[in-house]
């Protein structure tokens, strides 16, 4: 699975209450969470994203609550992929179970910046910066987490087997 798309950077330490602060979790709506996505940090960066865009961080992306609001709030503001140093664990598992896939690599955080367009191919964790022409390695996607990335998410992929009589 390809994904290609313009680069939104962020540094170090994005929490969950930077990426949705809490004042919006009275509701599970994505349309709402998509549009104050990321405002504790870049107030308007949801009208600044894109279908398709990549979001690229650096350590600890996502600490803090464990709350899947933000995970939602990402991919309903139209990120398709999220590239970072590394990921809070409980984020990591919300966002595959929701259908957003997110990959690790150093390398990628530190050579891209704001505005890149990058490729990434998640069979195989490779990474391009179409504007530098640089390649950059992270871990592959293992296949039961690609699987919920094409099925949208735990709940459709349990519904899905279930009708399948698995």
């Amino acid at each position: 699975m390809k994904i290609k798309g313009k680069v939104h950077k962020f540094g170090d330490d994005i929490d969950t209450d930077v990426i949705i602060p809490a004042r919006y979790l009275n509701t599970i709506d994505p349309e709402v969470l998509a549009g104050h996505c990321m405002e504790g940090v870049a107030p308007g960066f949801a009208a600044k994203v894109k279908p398709g865009d990549v979001l690229v961080a650096g350590e600890n992306f996502g600490a803090g609550s464990s709350r899947e609001h933000a995970a939602i709030a990402i991919k309903a503001a139209g990120i398709r992929l999220v590239i970072a140093k590394s990921f809070a664990r409980i984020f990591y598992r919300n966002a595959f179970n929701i259908g957003l896939p997110l990959l690790e690599s150093k390398d990628a955080v530190r050579g891209s910046r704001d505005h890149d367009e990058l490729e990434a191919e998640l069979e195989t964790g490779t990474i391009k910066n179409l504007r530098t022409g640089k390649n950059f390695q992270a871990l592959p996607v293992p296949e039961f987490m690609l699987q919920l990335i094409k099925d949208k998410g735990l709940i459709p992929h349990l519904k899905k087997q279930v009708r399948c009589g698995r």
